[in-house]
């Protein structure tokens, strides 16, 4: 087992929950107790302005462990959580929220900060991913999901181009701009889409042209009154991954 990978371990109510760390990116791995070689990992991403540990995050994390018997694995994006902002990062969060302020666009600064932080996230993630399968009750031939809504889904839908192990992902609530509908065309794994309905800051109308884009032949559309800030929590479905990571049928787990 590669125990170096981990730099903390604790158990709490039939979840090990370890922290790691690969090159100089850290990350949280949640598993059960008794995990078995071949479990199903999900990845899941956050949104902008938060980290691996927010707390839908963790939520939906223990809930994928306990109820579906997954492993689940988050790392902070460039800037965010344990990881400092570059002066340039800076820069571009501090416009976005003077132009939230003043009411004014902010598709223009998000299109470039988000195309920064892709090509930086994307290798992360699949480094944190090689690294993931050298542990033994994840391995190599495991089913592997993504999941994560507006700023995880701007990383998670050319991560999911890129990175042929990944076979089923939720995305959503995502600004759109021209390098997210080019990858969305190369998408050909089954999605659910979750679609704010009422979001003052992103069209309704875009992330259904977004959807129309995946060429997935299973993709699923979940609307719902509101913005992204406010997601019900039922909309976020671990039984996506239940159906799709195991063929076979959802685990059963006495937790």
């Amino acid at each position: 087992m590669n125990t170096s990978l981990f730099t903390s371990a604790t158990t709490r109510d039939g979840v090990v929950e370890r922290d790691f760390v690969v090159g100089e990116v850290p990350g949280v791995l949640w598993s059960p107790v008794d995990a078995s070689p071949g479990t199903p990992l999900v990845l899941m991403g956050h949104g902008g302005g938060l980290h691996k540990r927010s707390r839908g995050l963790v939520a939906r994390a223990r809930e994928a462990v306990l109820r579906d018997g997954f492993v689940v694995a988050a790392i902070d994006a460039p800037g965010h959580g344990d990881r400092p902002r570059s002066a340039q990062d800076q820069h571009w969060v501090d416009t976005m929220l003077a132009e939230r302020a003043a009411g004014r666009s902010m598709a223009a600064t998000i299109a470039d900060y988000n195309r920064s932080l892709v090509e930086r996230a994307v290798p992360e993630w699949r480094a944190a991913l090689d690294a993931l399968q050298e542990l033994p009750e994840i391995g190599s031939g495991m089913p592997i999901g993504y999941s994560g809504m507006t700023l995880a889904s701007a990383i998670g839908i050319p991560l999911v181009v890129a990175e042929s192990r990944i076979t089923a992902a939720v995305f959503g609530g995502v600004f759109v701009y021209d390098d997210i509908t080019i990858a969305a065309r190369r998408v050909t794994i089954p999605i659910e889409f979750l679609l704010p309905l009422d979001d003052p800051e992103i069209d309704r109308q875009s992330g259904l042209d977004l959807f129309d884009e995946f060429a997935s032949e299973d993709k699923t559309l979940h609307a719902f009154p509101g913005s992204h800030f406010t997601v019900p929590v039922e909309r976020v479905d671990t039984r996506f991954f239940a159906r799709q990571l195991r063929p076979g049928g959802p685990a059963t787990t006495t937790h």
